[in-house]
């Protein structure tokens, strides 16, 4: 009988070792968003999927609760879902959460769609977010466009065509209990550990492959958004946006009114920037920011070329209509409070009223230096003067005069022309009681 080679013995040796710590380190991968469906969400899901692939988890699950969000981010999102071979399991928690619009359409395309008890999915129908309303004939192909996708979604998911497709047309929501009964969802969990011990064991199907989810005995490891996606979601916030968007223009313009400050230009065009990208990922009505960036034009003329309120009464007419507009009501991120906009439209018409008062007054004020500043003020006849000439005492210096009218040396006379070095005077008349 032969021996098994030493070389054979030491590949056998390291096999088992191999499948024993790829056995031990496997893990699931639980990812948290509770936000709107943003490109920033995308950016996110594909950061933790990299990580997942590169580490060999077994599982991912993503923590949701979003009121929806883009279209365009959420198919990004959808197909970075289906494109990994990992399994992807959608878990609609805490309970009281909630996956509407964009938010149910990625739960139905998860592998395995959960719900928390106390949580609700639906309201999945499209939405304009520019502040415009939509024509009926556009409405029906975004619909229709709509309807389509999540109709393949469904089929390949297993899931019940009909409801989800009512969850676009009709706008229908269903709590967790409701859509496990209607089979929009797979499973109802009331946490992570209750998840994790119903899935193990169940099979999916990723492509042309079946997988057999093992999370039995497995650690968890939670990969939080980082503080790029953190700061960028807290930039979208729509009041935040605009209140960027304003210092933005504010400090770009006291740039420009007092070159070379570089602090208020350099805050103000940070801002315009943070303000610009926060404005793209909500997807607002442009003409909003046009009105308001044309209201501060209106205001700063009023500055330069006073009309006695006719521009400013323009700046704030196209400011308000502007920041009324920005946000579309129906925006799952929420709108501008007329209790933000109507302080910030009347700080900025106060302020530039009053700036624009100030330079008017400044230019018709009698000026207190220079030869013009001379003018009007009380000397003393140093020699006897006449239309051929004569000196005067003024401010510690002595300046060539002449007279109309002859002046006796050490009257007073008062300044009431200078030409060039020469100042034209006239006797003060002294009141006598």
């Amino acid at each position: 009988m032969k021996e098994k080679k030493p070389y054979t013995k030491s590949l056998t040796i390291i096999l088992l070792m191999l499948i024993f710590f790829s056995s031990s380190y496997s893990k699931v991968i639980v990812a948290k968003w509770s936000d709107a469906v943003t490109p920033v969400m995308a950016d996110y899901i594909k950061r933790v999927v990299q990580k997942a692939e590169k580490e060999n988890a077994s599982v991912i699950v993503l923590e949701l609760d979003t009121p929806g969000g883009l279209d365009t981010a959420m198919r990004d999102i959808i197909k970075t879902i289906m494109g990994t071979h990992i399994p992807f399991v959608v878990f609609v928690y805490p309970p009281g959460a909630r996956a509407a619009s964009a938010g149910a359409i990625i739960t139905i395309s998860a592998d395995i769609a959960v719900m928390a008890p106390s949580t609700n999915i639906g309201s999945a129908s499209p939405v304009q977010m520019g502040g415009k309303d939509i024509d009926e004939t556009m409405k029906k192909k975004i619909v229709n466009d709509m309807v389509a996708y999540v109709k393949s979604i469904a089929k390949q998911k297993g899931r019940n065509v009909d409801v989800i497709v009512k969850m676009v047309t009709e706008s229908i929501n269903l709590p967790a209990e409701e859509a496990l009964k209607k089979k929009v969802i797979d499973l109802i969990a009331n946490d992570i550990y209750d998840l994790l011990q119903k899935i193990d064991g169940k099979k999916i199907k990723k492509g042309s492959y079946q997988i057999t989810i093992k999370t039995k005995d497995q650690s968890i490891e939670y990969t939080n958004p980082g503080f790029r996606e953190k700061f960028l979601s807290i930039i979208a916030n729509p009041t935040l946006a605009y209140l960027l968007l304003m210092i933005g223009f504010y400090g770009i313009f006291f740039e420009l009114y007092n070159p070379g400050a570089i602090i208020p230009g350099t805050i103000g065009a940070i801002s315009l920037l943070l303000a610009l990208y926060a404005l793209n990922a909500i997807s607002v009505n442009w003409l909003g920011v046009l009105l308001i960036a044309l209201g501060i034009l209106f205001f700063a003329l009023e500055m330069i070329t006073p009309t006695f309120g006719a521009l400013a009464i323009s700046g704030v007419i196209s400011m308000l209509i502007g920041s009324i507009t920005l946000i579309n009501p129906d925006s799952p991120y929420g709108d501008i409070s007329l209790q933000v906009i109507v302080p910030v439209v009347a700080v900025s018409t106060a302020f530039f009223l009053t700036v624009a008062y100030l330079g008017l007054k400044a230019q018709t004020r009698k000026k207190l230096t220079g030869k013009e500043g001379m003018i009007g003020k009380i000397a003393v006849a140093q020699t006897d003067i006449d239309q051929n000439g004569g000196k005067v005492f003024i401010e510690g210096e002595i300046w060539n005069a002449y007279s109309k009218e002859p002046i006796k040396k050490g009257e007073k006379v008062k300044i009431v022309k200078v030409e060039g070095l020469t100042l034209e005077v006239e006797k003060v008349v002294e009141n006598k009681v």
